[in-house]
Order: C-alpha cells, then structure tokens, then sequence
C-alpha cells in the first residue's frame, strides 16, 4: 500500500475500534452499525491505495500507460497538422490503481505544477482547466509529457519525482487521490496502440511505439 494512504486506513480503523467498544459497552446498535461503516471505509482505503508490483515490457522505443484506467481521448493536439502529437487521456475511476509510473525510461526534464479547477476528470476541458502536474520525460529518442490531472474527487495530486531525476520504464513517479485522469501526449513520430475505450495497466499497456 502506498504511504499516502495510511492515514486514511488508520482515521477509519480507530472510528471503528471505538464505535465497536462503545457498542459493546452501551449495547447500541447504531454504534455496531457505524463501527461496520467505518471498517468498511478502512478496508476500502486500504484497497485504494493497493501498489502492486509490475514488471515493465523490455523492448525499446515504447509508450507505456502511465496510469490503471480507460481510454477516453486519442486525438492529435492539434486536428490539421498531421505533423501533431497526440494525446491519450485515461481516466481513473476509485475502483482503478492510482500509482502512476513513468511511460518511458529516461531524465524527467520538468515537473510543472499548475493550479486549477476541480471539474469531473472524465471530460474533455478537464484537460485545460483542472489542476494539474505536467511532466516531461525525455531519452535519446523520445520526449513524453505526462499530465496528473486532478478531478471532482481528487484534491491532491503527488509527485514524487523533480527535474534532473533519472526514470526506468514503469517506475513509480507519483500518486493520484480517488477518481482522475491522466495525460500521455506523445510526438508524431510514435504509433498510437490504444483506441478510446480500452482499459489499459499502468506501466504494463503498451500505448504506443516509435516508428522506425
């Protein structure tokens, strides 16, 4: 389980063990009933903020997905310019993992930190206007920018990575709370491999692939 979610798992155990005492002392069952609510909560943390270990594809000049979600947007920036990159946009519901790994391996060049608004992650302008971090990951091949996109539920978004920091392909590099999305642009020389409605696994789903 990441650390970011200890608290959380903690603050509804505690609830639960006193509202389960108090019940048991009282002999209420609205006290049994809230120690139940509040174990649920605990367990559900617990499973939100699951980090399992992913073993990455070993092939080189590949895109993998940055985040556990489904595909909602795979457009090109800019619609005329075939010579545009495109963007594929994931969303995480509170069901999906929201460790975030690094699509490719190489040196994180920028992590950019812009304020914004909290609109449901899972449309277009959330993009534009949402909270959000903006990565960029470069290697001798390719250079990837990355957005953690905070939604109507998620108010907090880490990083756990800075300019000049040297990713393998799959790393963890930071952490989404409850339901977001994630931006992937990727540059016109790569080959998109996911379609908008594909569920994809982060830092396992090839997303795209450079082009000879």
């Amino acid at each position: 389980m990441a650390k970011e979610g200890i608290p959380f798992v903690l603050v509804f155990a505690v609830v639960a063990a006193l509202a389960l005492a108090l019940g048991a002392w009282l002999g209420s069952a609205v006290a049994f009933v809230v120690a139940a609510l509040a174990l649920a909560l605990a367990l559900f943390m617990a499973y939100f903020f699951r980090d399992p270990e992913r073993v990455s594809p070993s092939e080189t000049g590949i895109v993998v997905s940055p985040a556990d979600g489904k595909v909602m947007v795979v457009e090109r920036v800019d619609p005329n310019d075939p010579a545009s990159p495109t963007q594929v946009s994931i969303f995480l519901s509170p069901m999906d993992v929201h460790i975030n790994r690094a699509p490719i391996a190489g040196t994180i060049e920028a992590v950019v930190y812009k304020a914004g608004e909290f609109r449901v992650a899972s449309k277009k302008i959330a993009s534009e206007v949402n909270e959000q971090n903006v990565i960029t990951i470069a290697n001798p091949e390719l250079r990837i920018v990355a957005r953690q996109i905070a939604g109507i539920l998620a108010r907090r978004i880490v990083c756990w990575k800075q300019a000049g920091d040297h990713v393998a392909l799959g790393e963890r590099i930071g952490l989404m709370k409850f339901s977001s999305r994630m931006d992937v642009v990727m540059p016109a020389g790569v080959e998109v491999l996911c379609h908008v409605g594909e569920r994809v696994v982060g830092g396992i789903t090839v997303i795209g692939r450079k082009q000879p």
